[in-house]
């Protein structure tokens, strides 16, 4: 259950958990591939911390700092407090209760009091700054895709789907049942969930929820997984993010929705209803910014070896670049909207990124690459509304359709290249998250796959 507070005094924070029966408060943040890090502390603690942070050696945490300049405080944000529903002493207030947990989001700081350039909260809150300077605010809506697997009679998770269902349909399963306290949880954060539902792949589901602006649901986002590992572990049930578990069906996606609201007009700044699309000359430009870092960006967006085996022909992950409204192969869609709600429902949908991103970077990026787009006045092409899927490559290539990478070290190489998107990862960050993918595609090189001695162990 979320608490209320109506003022930022650390002590009516308190005030409030001690009402709930909160003994301890987990201090959370993420490293630079996405991970949640955690630090525990007891409630009478969380006012001091809210007032002058909590230390933490920051050298053990990846990509963070050297061991020279390990130390560094979190600043919890007051307005993430909620308590974990799955934890001892939930729902009982005190003085019954008194052993409820609860979790605060936190910014890191370093010992001189300067927001730590290696944050992931960091990096969205500087590109959502420059946004506003520019009379905008960044609204996205993310969707998450995940797996639910069983674990063999050893303990061992097995890529095997625990149900037959496909997209859409009923499921009298133990999904079913999942789901729903999946949600309940969910919005026992204070994530406010819009719908849930089975995927297109046995085993795959996927649960949306509301569209609000970006620093928000980047939260939502880390809180949306840990969330869910935790309430399929009650059901002994393994949930997953990986992009593509499982050979020969879909993968999971993180489809993207996103728009700029004029924060002077007080309107979408995306809307144009004279505009056959509905997309103002800003939201085409955006639009344009975006197909032009596609490549740039996406080791960010799809941040693992694994997560180009999702992005192949076939499986409704875009791989080409291009845009258009009824089209799922392309890298952009722009989503039909509901009759009376053309101005404030307008936006656009970007369906590269994978669940296993750090949303924070990711919105960093696309909001960055986006912007430039914007202020570079960049034109939009024609959009495709045939499937690519279907087209030979010599059309595709007399049409000047570009690709994405194939590969994690070539996602890399792009990123390398592309400024707008290095700028806006920064220096540190840039360092780090480019460090940890080039040791983990070069892993992936060396290894022996089944695949390949299947193929030619015996042939050759």
């Amino acid at each position: 259950m979320t608490i209320e507070v109506r003022s930022q005094d650390p002590r009516a924070v308190v005030a409030a958990a001690q009402e709930r029966g909160i003994r301890f408060v987990q201090l959370q943040f993420s490293d630079v591939v996405g991970a949640v890090k955690s630090i525990a502390i007891p409630l009478h603690q969380l006012e001091a911390s809210l007032q002058y942070g909590t230390w933490f050696d920051g050298s053990s945490i990846e990509g963070f700092t050297r061991i020279a300049e390990s130390d560094q405080y979190l600043k919890p944000d007051i307005t993430t407090f909620a308590e974990i529903p799955w934890q001892n002493g939930h729902g009982e207030p005190a003085p019954l209760g008194g052993r409820g947990t609860a979790r605060m989001i936190c910014d890191v700081y370093t010992p001189k009091g300067e927001a730590f350039v290696g944050d992931p909260r960091y990096v969205l809150k500087r590109q959502l700054a420059r946004a506003e300077k520019l009379g905008y605010r960044m609204n996205t809506g993310p969707e998450l895709e995940f797996f639910l697997f069983r674990r063999d009679d050893h303990g061992e998770i097995q890529p095997l789907p625990h149900d037959q269902a496909g997209y859409f349909d009923f499921s009298t399963d133990l999904a079913q049942d999942v789901r729903q306290d999946m949600v309940n949880a969910l919005e026992a954060f204070g994530i406010r969930v819009e719908a849930a539902h089975h995927e297109v792949a046995p085993g795959q589901h996927e649960i949306d929820f509301e569209y609000s602006d970006a620093l928000k649901t980047a939260d939502n986002a880390v809180t949306f997984r840990f969330t869910l590992k935790a309430v399929a572990q009650m059901h002994g049930l393994y949930a997953t993010f990986m992009p593509k578990p499982i050979f020969g069906i879909n993968g999971s996606g993180m489809h993207t929705h996103m728009s700029l609201y004029d924060l002077k007009a007080g309107r979408n700044a995306f809307a144009d209803p004279s505009n056959k699309y509905g997309l103002s000359d800003l939201a085409r430009s955006y639009m344009a910014g975006i197909l032009a870092h596609a490549r740039g960006m996406i080791a960010v967006l799809a941040p693992l070896v694994n997560s180009y085996k999702r992005l192949v022909p076939g499986y409704e992950a875009p791989t080409y670049l291009t845009w258009g409204r009824v089209n799922r192969s392309a890298l952009i869609r722009v989503p039909m909207v509901s009759p009376g709600r053309s101005i404030e429902a307008t936006r656009i949908e970007l369906r590269c990124p994978d669940p296993s991103t750090n949303p924070y970077l990711a919105f960093a990026v696309m909001l960055a690459a986006g912007l430039d787009g914007v202020e570079k006045g960049m034109e939009l092409g024609e959009p495709v509304e045939e499937s690519l899927y279907e087209m030979d490559a010599a059309r595709i290539a007399e049409r000047g359709i570009r690709q994405l990478p194939g590969t994690l070290g070539a996602a890399i190489d792009e990123l390398e290249a592309d400024p707008v998107i290095c700028e806006a990862l920064g220096d540190h960050v840039l360092s780090h998250f480019v460090e940890a993918k080039r040791a983990e595609w070069d892993e992936y090189r060396g290894q022996v796959t089944s695949w390949e001695l299947d193929r030619y162990l015996e042939q050759f």
